[in-house]
């Protein structure tokens, strides 16, 4: 009986005492919840878990925030949030709500509270569709199926909510895939890792960034364990890496453009007046052939006036010989005025080519000119190849090699004609010479046979006249007969240079297209210097850049649930997609209570 009062009065004094030592024993000795409530409390921190279960499509369908502030002064302290329901995580204490003003008494150290929060939506917008062979189907009936299953996930900005979350946030997407029901996993964009019996796939979304991924699998009785998102700030230090030994590779590259540059630059000028001499060339070859055509113009004209010459002095000679005996003094006179003509249109035939001769070596000065002005540089064929490797327009240099090729064949070709050009003005002068040779002679006879009709002595004179005229005659005749030759080699000439000259204008045309085709291609080369000149400093600032736009270790924590809320020290977001599970048949099997003792229901008062 005596044991029964002392285990009565134990209980008892449990019963009256357990219920103060749970309420009152976070806080300092001696501090009862109503003095605490009496004073302002102080937070030094907050941090916010926003949690989120998403169908298996990823639609919205509960989400709940369990805010952990560190309380540096005990007292009556105030959060924020617009919360459908709230539920002390730290110890009985009652916590108050007044639209979005959350106030509790808290001690010093960690307090949790969780806030279950209305219809609110996550910063990212989260898309998960499922197909089967190809075909899109509903999750629950993908469930306990086989074939080729594609999961796709596609995460997007969702501009309703504060911007801040998805330009400073990264997430990471995970998916446990059992390797009893899964095989030939494939997912391009993620990280494949074991994790025991499962086959672990991440993906992971950059800040600023929407994305979608496609993870196939062959699979057998198809189940699948909730889709894992969490998001959490991108707040790593990224440092640049070193690029010192890129650079130096670039840096060297730039050098190589503008060696081609200057190159292209040497080959441009020396396009240019590899054209301006092939202009000089087509001037001069012009004059040349207008010369030439005159020239050949000429020697018809000259060959009838040779003949015409020719049977004058045969007729005179015939004349003479026939009938010197019976010829009177009104014959001689005729003799004489015919001698004076022949000498005249002698002095007339040198004169034309004396024309003629300073035609020709006025045109062939300038062709000598134009091909002289033809540089006499060589270009090997290792120096081409060079050029073909060295990246240029393949088409520009089989323009310049084709002008090249033909300018250094024109200008073989003339200093092989050339002793045949310079021969044509020895030629001509000795012509003239001889022309004028014989008008001397003729004007000679006719000068004696006046002579003779003063001093009456007309038979002394006319045996010398004779023989002096049959001489003439004779050498004429060889002289024509040269100077027939002569013409006709001068209108073959003539006719063979038109078509040198037609190829020296087709080169021309030919390097007057190359030289603009060289000067594009070296305002390319130019262009191209120019843009990689600074390559190296372009390429240190997008690496920069580039780290920039992901480094976010200077984001200030903002809170999700309220702008009011400070001292946020993180917010991280914890998001499940539902599992899909084949549907069992329930147990209909009952298992008999028993019946609970003293004990368990004394635990149970307490619970």
């Amino acid at each position: 009986m005596m044991r029964m009062r002392k285990f009565l009065l134990v209980f008892a004094t449990m019963i009256i005492v357990a219920p103060s030592f749970l309420v009152s024993a976070a806080f300092p000795e001696g501090t009862s919840t109503e003095k605490v409530s009496e004073q302002k409390g102080e937070i030094s921190s907050k941090d916010e878990v926003v949690y989120a279960n998403l169908s298996a499509t990823g639609d919205r369908q509960e989400m709940y925030v369990v805010n952990m502030l560190e309380i540096e002064k005990a007292g009556e302290v105030t959060d924020y949030g617009e919360y459908t329901t709230l539920k002390n995580l730290t110890d009985v204490s009652p916590i108050k709500q007044s639209d979005s003003v959350v106030s509790f008494a808290a001690p010093e150290g960690t307090f949790y509270y969780q806030g279950n929060l209305p219809d609110v939506a996550l910063p990212w917008g989260i898309s998960v569709s499922y197909l089967l062979d190809g075909e899109e189907i509903d999750p629950k009936a993908l469930a306990g199926k086989d074939g080729h299953v594609q999961i796709r996930i596609a995460t997007t900005a969702n501009e309703n909510v504060d911007s801040v979350f998805f330009e400073n946030y990264l997430l990471q997407i995970s998916l446990a895939l059992n390797l009893d029901l899964y095989r030939n996993i494939q997912a391009p964009d993620g990280m494949l890792a074991n994790a025991g019996k499962n086959k672990q796939v991440t993906f992971t979304v950059m800040p600023e960034q929407e994305a979608t991924f496609v993870l196939e699998a062959d699979v057998i009785d198809f189940e699948l364990e909730g889709i894992n998102i969490t998001a959490v700030p991108s707040s790593m230090s990224i440092d640049a890496p070193n690029i010192d030994e890129m650079t130096g590779d670039i840096q060297t590259l730039t050098d190589a453009i503008e060696e081609v540059n200057d190159g292209v630059g040497e080959l441009n000028d020396g396009v240019s007046e590899l054209n301006n001499g092939v202009g000089s060339l087509r001037n001069g070859s012009k004059e040349y052939k207008q010369g030439m055509t005159t020239v050949a113009t000429s020697s018809s004209e000259l060959v009838n006036a040779s003949t015409n010459i020719k049977q004058a002095l045969e007729t005179m000679n015939k004349s003479l010989g026939e009938s010197l005996p019976d010829m009177n003094v009104d014959e001689l006179k005729q003799l004489q005025e015919g001698l004076v003509q022949l000498s005249a249109g002698l002095n007339e035939t040198s004169k034309n080519l004396v024309l003629l001769n300073q035609n020709y070596a006025t045109a062939y000065g300038e062709l000598n000119k134009a091909m002289q002005a033809i540089p006499d540089y060589t270009i090997t064929e290792e120096e081409i190849q060079q050029l073909y490797v060295s990246g240029a327009n393949e088409a520009v240099l089989d323009q310049l090699i084709e002008s090249y090729t033909a300018a250094r064949m024109a200008k073989g070709t003339y200093s092989a004609v050339k002793e045949g050009f310079d021969a044509v003005t020895v030629t001509l002068e000795q012509v003239d010479g001889a022309l004028s040779e014989m008008a001397k002679n003729v004007d000679a006879m006719a000068e004696g046979l006046s002579t003779a009709f003063e001093q009456m002595n007309v038979a002394d004179s006319l045996a010398p006249l004779q023989e002096g005229i049959r001489s003439v005659a004779s050498n004429y005749q060889a002289f024509h007969s040269g100077l027939v030759d002569y013409t006709g080699g001068v209108g073959q000439l003539s006719s063979s240079y038109g078509e040198m000259h037609n190829g020296i204008v087709n080169l021309s045309q030919g390097t007057g297209e190359l030289e603009n085709g060289v000067n594009q291609l070296h305002d390319g080369t130019e262009e191209l210097y120019e843009a990689a000149s600074d390559l190296p400093d372009q390429m240190k600032e997008e690496v920069d850049q580039m780290l920039a736009e992901y480094d976010k270790s200077d984001f200030e924590p903002v809170s999700f649930v309220s702008p009011k809320n400070e001292n946020i020290n993180s917010v991280q977001f914890v998001v499940k997609t539902e599992s899909i599970k084949k549907e069992e048949a329930e147990e209909t099997t009952q298992t008999e209570e028993e019946p609970k003792g003293f004990w368990a229901k004394l635990i149970d008062l307490f619970k």
